[in-house]
């Protein structure tokens, strides 16, 4: 009995000492983590209480604890440029709306095309569009202004979207052809007994079942289109057509109604709309990516 104890007692002093030494590393780890989130938080955090600061305050006090809290660059960010921010809002959720529209119809006929449908050169097409995701836009640009300045299309909206329909962002397609592949091709061949043709078994029999490679399109083409800049800014010449991004490039190039603490202000504003989404979204963006990466 006295060495049975004793045997017991050292392997529950052996099991307390490797919980210890557990809980110690993961106690390290979280505290490691923490560290590395408020690093890169900081940044945002900053930003924030710098657009509640006074401007001649912002790069006089850099600590993170105001001496003096005002709205004011609220107000004056928010008719800065002559007219309400809302404008600049909305037209940003006309172009971000529209863009995911066209993603999710065309990027999701083209991928069941080339992950279900029969015919020649499938390949090859499927190779040229995954070659193009590593093309760098930048190269586009010129060919692609020259195109939209002969059909007059110059300070629409027409070529933020066009390309939008005509299934250009490869990363979705490829996206989109991988999942569909983890659909069971016995779904189509049920379909195609019943009399449905390639569109109707698309739209009734794999669309619905696409839903998480969708919401993830949906997610990030609202995050790139909401805050890209370089497309909007070569396009739109009038003010009263910018986007946000450009509308903020507009407030730092303005000598007249100058304020960094403004500029902090709007940006903060802009922010809201993506951090808000991402929040809501991000438990089917994670399940999309996962789902998606299925075999």
């Amino acid at each position: 009995m006295t060495t049975a104890t004793t045997s017991l007692d050292s392997s529950r002093a052996r099991t307390t000492a490797v919980l210890r030494r557990r809980g110690r590393r993961d106690l390290l780890k979280h505290l490691g983590l923490g560290v590395f989130v408020l690093l890169m938080l900081y940044p945002l955090i900053w930003m924030i209480v710098s657009s509640l600061k006074p401007d001649h305050l912002i790069l006089t006090e850099p600590g993170l604890i105001p001496s003096e809290v005002t709205f004011d660059n609220f107000v004056a960010g928010w008719n800065a440029l002559n007219r309400p921010f809302s404008v600049f809002f909305l037209n940003s959720l006309l172009v971000t709306v529209g863009s995911i529209i066209g993603n999710l119809f065309s990027c999701s006929l083209t991928a069941y095309a080339l992950a279900r449908l029969e015919f020649r050169m499938r390949g090859v097409y499927l190779a040229i569009t995954l070659l193009s995701v590593m093309l760098p836009m930048h190269v586009l640009v010129i060919p692609q202004y020259i195109f939209f300045s002969q059909l007059d299309l110059v300070n629409t909206y027409y070529p933020l979207l066009i390309p939008k329909f005509l299934a250009t962002d490869a990363f979705f397609i490829y996206l989109m052809v991988q999942f569909i592949r983890t659909i069971p091709r016995d779904l189509d061949r049920a379909a195609w007994i019943d009399g449905s043709g390639p569109f109707r078994t698309f739209w009734y029999v794999v669309l619905p079942l696409m839903r998480p490679a969708l919401v993830t399109t949906t997610i990030f083409t609202f995050i790139w289109t909401w805050n890209d800049f370089f497309v909007p800014l070569i396009y739109l010449t009038s003010p009263k057509m910018f986007t946000v991004p450009v509308a903020l490039n507009s407030m730092v190039d303005s000598e007249t109604q100058g304020g960094v603490g403004m500029l902090f202000a709007m940006s903060l504003v802009s922010l809201l709309p993506v951090l808000i989404f991402f929040a809501i979204a991000q438990k089917q963006l994670i399940r999309g990516i996962a789902t998606t990466g299925l075999k």
